[in-house]
């Protein structure tokens, strides 16, 4: 029986295959520990996720299946090992991005890269570092670094937001645009300001908290205070857009889908020189009146050839929250897609 070794001195592994078992060896026995979660739940979510069989012994880990399977299962303990070794922790999120990003084609031997997830595409904010945890992720974190205008449209839970603001968070910090500015259609589910108590920004707070996890999540907390205080980071509805010429600015537009077609030209054209914008939207989310026109769905219809304009779509296997979400995504799109089927009607 034919056995292979591999050295990969980079990241501190060793690899050996024998038949259809592949034995990695690690370098740093103290990361062991979280590399495989507490009570080995990380290398359960990783044998189910792959349909492998992994077991540890001393500094070692052997694992079984498939090839295809053990050639994924290397480059997710690649990847999370590196993680530790760069002295960030590891998650259940981690490992479930991690196996998502198996899937994509491996780079040649040797070329940066090499292996999903690595530093190239990695966004670093003051609280933490952020990579992508699917194929879609790494499409959209490329988009919103290198294009003016990038719309990310798909379901709940894919990051869409947070990643727009982890990137403008990130193109603060190095100083290549002065303000972020946040903002979104104060449009939910029928309600409206005028029926809500309190002042203005207590009226329009609830609609933009999202905004603030997302700022908060990757900025300390006295940071995004002092900042919004000093206008560097602005967070305010849509309608107070209007009128204004946006320069050196990160602006990003959430809950496009809600906007009209009125509203989303009136937000383009506010773009001005040295900025970026990032528009991201649901459109099987719309509240608008029944009837109403969404401007995000006109938008991509008008715009969907102009150089200079990225649009990634994600789909509900990009969805990154709780496994169970996911889940109860792809269970309203069958019934959706039932329901606009004739065949599956009564």
């Amino acid at each position: 029986m034919g056995v292979s070794h591999q050295m990969d001195v980079s990241s501190g592994t060793a690899i050996m295959s024998e038949g259809d078992t592949l034995v990695i060896a690690f370098d740093d026995n103290r990361l062991l520990g979280e590399l495989f979660g507490e009570h080995d739940q990380h290398l359960a979510r990783i044998e189910e996720g792959l349909g492998v069989l992994a077991s540890s012994r001393g500094n070692k880990l052997v694992i079984s299946g498939k090839r295809k399977a053990r050639e994924q299962a290397d480059r997710v303990f690649h990847e999370l090992y590196q993680r530790l070794k760069s002295g960030l922790d590891v998650t259940a999120g981690d490992v479930d991005g991690a196996i998502r990003m198996s899937e994509a084609p491996k780079a040649p031997k040797g070329a940066k890269g090499e292996h999903a997830g690595e530093v190239g595409r990695t966004i670093q904010t003051k609280k933490r570092s952020i990579g992508p945890r699917s194929l879609t992720q790494k499409e959209y974190i490329d988009a919103l670094m290198t294009n003016e205008l990038v719309f990310g449209v798909g379901p709940a839970g894919t990051g869409k937001t947070y990643l727009a603001v982890a990137v403008a968070v990130q193109m603060l910090l190095q100083k290549r645009v002065d303000r972020i500015i946040l903002s979104r259609p104060a449009v939910e589910a029928g309600e409206h300001l005028g029926f809500l108590p309190g002042d203005m920004k207590e009226k329009i707070d609830p609609y933009l908290r999202p905004l603030y996890d997302a700022l908060y999540d990757t900025l300390p907390g006295e940071q995004v205070v002092k900042e919004i205080e000093s206008g560097v980071i602005e967070v305010a509805p849509l309608a107070f857009m209007r009128g204004r010429t946006l320069a050196n600015s990160y602006v990003i537009l959430d809950e496009a889908q809600n906007t009209t077609p009125v509203q989303m030209k009136m937000f383009l054209t506010r773009l001005g020189e040295n900025s970026r914008m990032a528009i991201t939207g649901d459109p099987s989310q719309v509240d608008l009146p029944l009837g109403a026109k969404s401007g995000l769905g006109d938008a991509l219809n008008v715009l969907g050839d102009i150089p200079g304009i990225a649009t990634v779509r994600f789909t509900d296997a990009d969805v990154v929250r709780h496994p169970l979400v996911t889940r109860v995504v792809k269970a309203y799109n069958a019934r959706d897609r039932d329901l606009l089927d004739p065949r599956g009607r009564e």
